[in-house]
């Protein structure tokens, strides 16, 4: 899957998410989500764009749950 598209469709995860007063528990729910929903080769290509800094147009506070989850995610 393309990149750009992976990115997209984080940030749309990160933006449901980004509205709970809460912010650990956003986090944990995109991971979970991701974790849920995302087979392990859209999750290895998005991390390797972070890693890449290919990824530079993730919202922050889904680069934050992708960096905090990493293990968990991976």
């Amino acid at each position: 899957m393309h990149t750009d598209k992976l990115v997209h469709m984080a940030n749309q995860i990160g933006t449901f998410f980004e509205a709970m007063p809460d912010r650990a528990e956003a986090l944990d729910g995109i991971a979970q989500h991701i974790k849920k929903f995302w087979d392990p080769r859209m999750r290895r290509e998005l991390f390797a764009a972070l890693d890449a800094d290919a990824a530079a147009t993730l919202l922050p506070i889904v680069r934050e749950a992708l960096e905090g989850h990493r293990q968990q995610l991976a």
